[in-house]
């Protein structure tokens, strides 16, 4: 019977996965590692920027000022002893640099246009617009506080409240994120570099004399790194959960069922690429290619996928991690149930079979050619 077949090749398969300690122990502490690198490691958010700023004013208003600046733990002092505006900038003892002019205070008072010279590094295009950003609702900010007429004047105040993370915690944002990237590169890893092993042993003759179908050949060797995949994924929710206290919240299954359609998804590509590779080293620089490159730059793991441009924004929608990502980040920081998720179940469900019926293709090919 096809399923006692399919129950046979998957023991087969975990079993042969067992007797390799050294493949067995680096599929569980790799994962954890490149975890561990990528949670402490990515941040975001700058910090620590070095600005230079020279007060020629000299007055409560021009201190208040450059304290307001440093207290927003942005910005750390820098030496400057040049004598012209940017030298900091010029010679990289700093990223910022701000003149505050003489009689800047007086200016404000009376009602007229205080000028500031800031002067940014725009080689980090990324930060430049943070630290414009901060220095912008820095000055906003103290104008208010020592004026009092900022919000008068433009009768608008804003009242800004962060949702879902109001602690701004990078890691309630990488972390999840990096679940995807990490299980979506390791499962394919082990079960390409499985399949390859058996052309270069000669071992995969033996499949090819059984009565064994491409379908039921597939399903097992599907099924057995799907609980190698998901047992690395409990892994990495445990040590999330200790090590950045990242928790799910509200309702915990459309994770669970979705982390089992992603496993049973992302095996495929490695069954594809261990089908049409031959040696080990290529199957490894293919998962490494595709996987790595799409998981980090196609998947919205670091930068939104508004901001990426066309035609590779079309290739995104085919990157089954993208959708992974964002059910893990809407588990672990909205919570907002198969409402707002079940559409990433039903990507990740298509997706899946359609990777499934290339590999069969392959196998199937591979079967009648061998």
């Amino acid at each position: 019977m096809t399923i006692r077949r399919i129950r046979n090749q998957f023991f087969k398969e975990l079993e042969q996965f067992q007797r390799d300690r050294l493949g067995v122990a680096l599929a569980f502490i790799l994962p954890v590692i490149a975890l561990l690198i990528i949670g402490f490691a990515i941040r975001l958010e700058a910090r620590n920027i070095p600005l230079v700023v020279r007060d020629l004013d000299r007055t409560s208003l021009s201190r208040s000022y450059i304290e307001r600046l440093y207290a927003t733990n942005l910005f750390i002092p820098a030496i400057w002893r040049g004598d012209r505006f940017p030298d900091a900038i010029d010679r990289s003892s700093a990223l910022v640099q701000i003149n505050i002019p003489a009689g800047f205070s007086a200016n404000v008072a009376a009602g007229r246009a205080g000028d500031l010279q800031v002067v940014i590094d725009g080689s980090d295009v990324i930060n430049a617009r943070v630290v414009r950003l901060a220095i912008q609702g820095t000055t906003l900010s103290v104008l208010q506080n020592q004026l009092g007429k900022l919000a008068d004047e433009l009768g608008v105040v804003a009242q800004v409240r962060l949702w879902f993370n109001p602690g701004r915690q990078e890691s309630l944002f990488i972390v999840p994120g990096s679940y995807g990237v990490i299980l979506a590169i390791f499962p394919p890893l082990l079960i390409a570099i499985a399949l390859v092993r058996e052309k270069e042993q000669g071992t995969i003759l033996q499949l090819y004399a059984s009565s064994l179908s491409a379908f039921e050949l597939l399903m097992g060797k599907s099924l057995a790194y799907t609980v190698v995949g998901l047992g690395e994924a409990v892994i990495l929710f445990v040590v999330g959960f200790l090590l950045f206290g990242v928790r799910t919240i509200g309702d915990p299954t459309p994770l669970i069922v979705g982390t089992v359609i992603f496993m049973l998804a992302t095996v495929q590509l490695g069954l594809i690429i261990g089908i049409f590779t031959t040696t080990q080293s290529a199957a490894v620089q293919a998962i490494g290619t595709i996987k790595v490159l799409t998981a980090f730059l196609l998947a919205g793991f670091l930068f939104p996928l508004n901001s990426v441009p066309f035609p590779f924004s079309l290739v995104s929608y085919l990157v089954p991690v993208r959708y992974y990502i964002e059910l893990c980040r809407d588990v672990f920081i909205r919570g907002s149930g198969w409402l707002g998720t079940g559409h990433l179940t039903i990507a990740l469900l298509l997706l899946g079979m359609v990777e499934f019926a290339i590999a069969w293709w392959g196998m199937r090919r591979m079967q009648l050619s061998g």
